[in-house]
Formats: structure tokens, C-alpha cells, sequence
């Protein structure tokens, strides 16, 4: 028996969405960025916090992990593109060195596991020079979001930590997150910081230049809106996902389908095989890859490198 590829639901009456009045243009004030991102926040927060709308948050987290890690590199000078980031951290043997884009990849994959609430765990991720000013850059932060809005919140302590070493691009843009992620009351951190951030706007805002504050968070409001396109996105991709499940009949599929709503992306050779990783349930490596390619003949997944060897799937479109 053959199956069509799976459809992928274009009704979004159940998926929020921000009105184009929000999106459209471009915010010059710091009050329409602060009137508009309450706008934008608000269908975010409705995407994340219910579980209604279907949203793979593990592998939302992880997706937005990847866009930081490369959006971190260029602010830091090695202008590395996600692909390079991907394979340097799935495709480093285990024990041998990632290199710095695979370490910047799992900097922030770490990230989005921490509790928004535990100030401690965020500090043991930081280098010690900064573990001891974490808390009050944080509640600094936080200050600011409760009297002029979370993303004022999130400038503030980009600021704070970029006045004390402005190579400290990844430190300053997570904090922001957290800061983000506390003003929402969400439990997890999603990286929407750093995506559009430039260097140039960066050292405006340490020089205090007049519209800097403006500009960052314009750049990180325009963030949150392709945040909210990623999140529905993968909303419809998953709910496609787990329509083809009961069709496959491989040992292990459910727990495999799981994986794929987990993970960015998946190594059959060592995330799927000799044990479906997080499980004891085991797959042989040619079990592995088949299952793989037989999600790309469904229609539900895709292979991400090119190659073949060595490859990786996911979801993400």
C-alpha cells in the first residue's frame, strides 16, 4: 500500500494570529513599538501557553535555538549559517570538540531548558565574572518591563551587561529572554532576542545614541512576529506528524515520532540507533534510516544537509 504525502492543514481559524494593522509598517515611536509588541506578545503568549493549539514547544525552543546560535556568531564575528551550526553540534562524534559553533549551539540549546525562574541555574551558564551580577541585572530588567514594557525590560539589561564587556553578546541577549519570559510568566525561555540584533545597533545603544532603545526593540519586536509564523508553523507540521503515525508500522515509531517533535534535527545513526534516544526501545541503523526516509515520502518530514551520508531530518520547514 502507498500514502499520499500529508497534508498540511491551511485552516488557521484555530491558530492566533496578529492582525495586519499590528504587522503592517514600520514602528518609528518607542510608543507605537510598545503599543504594537503588547499586540504581538499577547498572540505569542496564547501560541506557547495553551496546549489546545498544538504547539511542539520543545521543538520550538530548539528551532529558535538554532537561530540565535547563529545570530550570536555573526554579532561575535564568524558569521556562521545555521547549516555549519547544525552539523558542528549533531555530527561531532561524541568526546571530541565541537568547535565554537557547536559550543554556541549548545550554549543556547541549555538555555531553553533553564527555569525563567531560576536565577541560579541562569548563573552557573554564565562565566564567573558575571555569575554575581546576574540577579541584579535581572531584576533591573524586570523594573523596567513592569513600568514601561517587557521588550524596555529586555534593552535594559542588554545594556547593563554590554556596559560591563561588549563582547558579551549571547550573555546580554538571553538575559533579555529571561527578562521576556518573567514579564510573561512563562516557565521556559524562548531565544527572540538576538535574531535581528546587529552589532552596529548594539554599539549604539552602549553609546547611548538618540533612537538606539527604539531601534533594538523594533528589531526584536519584528523577531516576535516571525517567532509567532515559526510557532504556527510547526503547529500544522506536528498535527501532520501525528495524522501519519498510526501508519507506520516500524518498532519504536511512536517513540521516533516523538523524537521528530522534539528535536530540530535528527541523526538516524545516532539518535534513532542502536536505542531510540531517551528510550531502551532499539533500531537497527538501516531501521533508522528507513523510518527516516519514509517520513520524507509522507510528506512529513525532510532530509537537511544534502548529502548522503551523514545526514540529518527534522520537521521545521
Amino acid at each position: 500500500m502507498t500514502y499520499q504525502p500529508a497534508a498540511i492543514s491551511h485552516d488557521l481559524t484555530n491558530l492566533p494570529n496578529p492582525p495586519g494593522w499590528v504587522t503592517s509598517g514600520r514602528p518609528e515611536t518607542l510608543e507605537t513599538v510598545a503599543f504594537r509588541s503588547g499586540a504581538v506578545l499577547t498572540v505569542l503568549d496564547q501560541l506557547v501557553s495553551d496546549a489546545r493549539y498544538g504547539v511542539p514547544m520543545k521543538l520550538l525552543a530548539n528551532r529558535l535555538a538554532l537561530s540565535a546560535a547563529a545570530a550570536t556568531s555573526k554579532l561575535e564575528g564568524r558569521l556562521a549559517r545555521e547549516v555549519d551550526i547544525r552539523d558542528a553540534f549533531h555530527l561531532t562524534p561524541p568526546g571530541e570538540a565541537r568547535g565554537p559553533e557547536g559550543d554556541l549551539l549548545a550554549f543556547w540549546r541549555d538555555a531553553v531548558r533553564l527555569r525563567a525562574s531560576g536565577t541560579g541555574e541562569i548563573a552557573a551558564l554564565m562565566s564567573p565574572d558575571f555569575a554575581g551580577e546576574v540577579g541584579l541585572w535581572l531584576d533591573a530588567g524586570a523594573e523596567r518591563a513592569r513600568t514601561h514594557g517587557p521588550l524596555a525590560g529586555g534593552v535594559a539589561v542588554v545594556r547593563a551587561v554590554l556596559d560591563v564587556d561588549d563582547r558579551a553578546e549571547r550573555i546580554a541577549c538571553l538575559l533579555s529572554d529571561i527578562v521576556l519570559a518573567r514579564a510573561l510568566n512563562w516557565t521556559q525561555v524562548l531565544p527572540v532576542s538576538a535574531r535581528y540584533l546587529t552589532k552596529t545597533a548594539l554599539r549604539d545603544l552602549t553609546v547611548k545614541r538618540q533612537g538606539a532603545e527604539m531601534a533594538i526593540q523594533a528589531r526584536i519586536l519584528e523577531s516576535i512576529e516571525e517567532t509567532i509564523r515559526v510557532a504556527r508553523d510547526l503547529a500544522r507540521r506536528a498535527e501532520a506528524l501525528r495524522g501519519i503515525a498510526p501508519k507506520l508500522r516500524a518498532k519504536g515509531s511512536d517513540s521516533a515520532v516523538e523524537l521528530f517533535l522534539t528535536e530540530d534535527a535528527v541523526a538516524p545513526a545516532s539518535m534513532l540507533s542502536p536505542r531510540i534516544r531517551g528510550t531502551t526501545i532499539p533500531m537497527t541503523d538501516r531501521a533508522a534510516r528507513r523510518f527516516c526516509d519514509r517520513l520524507v515520502e509522507l510528506g512529513v518530514a525532510r532530509e537537511l544537509t544534502g548529502r548522503s551520508t551523514f545526514r540529518l531530518y527534522g520537521i521545521t520547514s
